[in-house]
């Protein structure tokens, strides 16, 4: 695995590329990092993948954006088309999660012949409530508590009592692990208020655009309430050659079962390329 850092869009970003074959690029969501998207699964690896994944800016090891408002769609895309130029990538397949689902959506939609299939997993990117003031103070809320007391002050502001038992622990250790690898959490509070504000496509019917081969990765509402079933199911069906998977009832998310994932991205992969 070879560990790099790439220029982005006024940003360094840190990032690893590993394996041989078919580029496949991960992106994480908010909050999360590079390590966060196949959990740590080297099943691409072993499949014949050349897998690339980078912490997004201001996120892991990756440098702050150069200003505090630096941190909407445009400026994520622009990073993910900057590291496929600095690695020679002419088209990749491109799987992201939330945050990095719609990352790769909006480059899909503004570069096209860069992008050999997508696997948009989890998307939470609802345009008619993505401005609710309901949902803008929850991030607001969130950014202050990382503020003021930093990372046991955000697992509190995230309401995880509220989840079903069967998913709470696994998801407050998830939530720990992950904010602890953060190099700047001033800049992740700064994503947290900028990031909800961003729009990475005007409305739902820029789907039926994405011509590529694509796979939406979508979980049921009881275990993964931020990330709506229906909502899933609305991208799947409108992306012209899309298709929906999603978990058994009862089981724990399938983006959060890495080795899985990874198999979908790999079908996926092999069907785009």
């Amino acid at each position: 695995m070879q560990e790099r850092t790439i220029a982005g869009a006024g940003v360094s970003l840190a990032a690893t590329d590993d394996g041989e074959g078919i580029p496949v690029v991960l992106l994480h969501g908010i909050t999360a990092s590079r390590r966060y998207v196949v959990m740590g699964s080297r099943g691409l690896q072993r499949s014949g993948h050349r897998v690339v994944a980078y912490d997004a800016r201001g996120h892991g090891a990756s440098s702050p954006a150069p200003s505090r408002d630096a941190y909407g769609y445009e400026h994520l895309s622009a990073d993910l088309a900057a590291v496929l130029d600095e690695l020679g990538l002419e088209r990749a397949v491109l799987a992201g999660a939330s945050m990095g689902a719609h990352t790769i959506l909006r480059l899909a939609l503004d570069l096209p012949e860069r992008v050999a299939g997508l696997v948009v997993i989890t998307p939470a990117y609802d345009p008619v409530a993505n401005e609710s003031d309901e949902r803008l103070r929850r991030y607001r809320r969130l950014a202050a508590a990382l503020r003021r007391d930093g990372i046991e002050g955000f697992v509190a502001a995230r309401g995880l009592d509220a989840l079903p038992e069967a998913w709470r622990g696994a998801v407050t250790t998830f939530v720990r692990q992950s904010m602890a690898l953060h190099e700047h959490p001033g800049a992740v509070a700064d994503a947290l208020e900028v990031l909800p504000t961003s729009r990475p496509f005007a409305d739902l019917h820029a789907l039926e655009l994405v011509e590529c081969a694509a796979v939406v990765v979508a979980s049921r509402d009881e275990a993964d309430p931020g990330h709506p079933l229906a909502l899933g199911e609305a991208y799947a069906e409108l992306l012209p050659n899309g298709r929906l998977v999603v978990e058994a009832p009862g089981t724990s998310p399938l983006a959060w079962q890495g080795g899985q994932l990874s198999k979908v991205i790999a079908e996926l992969a092999g069907e785009a390329w």
